[in-house]
């Protein structure tokens, strides 16, 4: 792993388990403390070792043949971007997707969405799949498997905080506003830490898979056909806001707050770009 990669995980990992035994300690005094710190030793072992696993499994995601037109064709792009080639599978949904995973090069997958084979051509999907291999070569997949695991224990923490005020028996006010800035405040850290990785990445990734495909017009006219399916439809249950920066266009509609907070660039400021891109 490059020094500035290695820094930048470490820095999260460091981050995002701050941010977690805060929880804990809001949520349980030194006791919630100490097992979130746990918690988050365990997490960060398991997201770095494990995390092509955690995030192919949230989504079901079944791997295809060696043999499959799928498989070949990733095979030629991993070769066109001197890369090994990833394991490759296939999401059984609806909405028009694709992701990255793994650690590193070595170890990391690519996965794409029923519907995304359903909706592009050959050039499209390959623009997709350029993307997608970019991410892996520049090295963004573990920040951002990282970032998805946290961000959603953050979120099931605020969750559980919730609970923990209905039913709670004591009048111990401080204790009251210091689960409030929790419950209110972890979700919106989370979701900034997604914003400071996510943004500028999708560009960079978009730069390098055009240039690996050669096809820049195919992935603009990808990702322009993502976008029209996801304005008019809502995506499936398996989507969560927790793991949205990890796909190639953000699954959920874009109204004003959701564009504000999303953890992807403008896709038409996307789209743009590529359309102006010469390779």
């Amino acid at each position: 792993m490059r020094l500035g990669n290695l820094l930048r995980t470490t820095f999260l990992m460091a981050l995002l388990t701050v941010l977690l035994v805060a929880a804990g300690y809001l949520l349980g005094g030194n006791t919630g403390m100490l097992i979130a710190f746990v918690f988050a030793v365990i997490i960060n072992f398991g997201t770095y070792f494990f995390s092509d696993k955690i995030a192919l499994a949230q989504y079901n995601a079944q791997p295809v043949g060696v043999f499959s037109p799928l498989y070949k064709k990733v095979e030629y792009l991993s070769k066109r971007a001197d890369l090994p080639t990833p394991g490759v599978y296939i999401v059984e949904s609806s909405t028009p997707n694709a992701f990255a995973t793994g650690r590193n090069p070595s170890n990391s997958a690519v996965a794409v969405t029923t519907g995304l084979l359903n909706l592009l051509n050959e050039d499209e999907l390959e623009g997709v799949l350029a993307h997608e291999l970019a991410h892996i070569k520049n090295r963004d997949v573990l920040i951002s498997t990282i970032a998805a695991t946290f961000a959603g224990v953050i979120t099931m923490a605020a969750n559980m905080g919730r609970w923990v005020l209905i039913f709670r028996n004591n009048d111990d006010s401080s204790d009251l506003l210091g689960q409030l800035i929790m419950i209110i405040v972890a979700p919106i850290a989370a979701t900034l830490i997604q914003l400071a990785i996510s943004r500028s990445r999708e560009y960079d990734a978009d730069a390098t898979g055009a240039n690996i495909c050669k096809k820049p017009w195919a992935l603009a006219n990808a990702l322009e056909k993502m976008s029209g399916v996801n304005k008019i439809k809502d995506p499936d249950p398996m989507f969560t806001e927790s793991s949205a920066h990890m796909m190639i266009i953000n699954p959920f509609k874009g109204s004003f707050i959701n564009t504000l907070f999303s953890t992807h660039p403008s896709t038409e400021k996307r789209i743009e770009k590529l359309r102006n891109m010469r390779v």
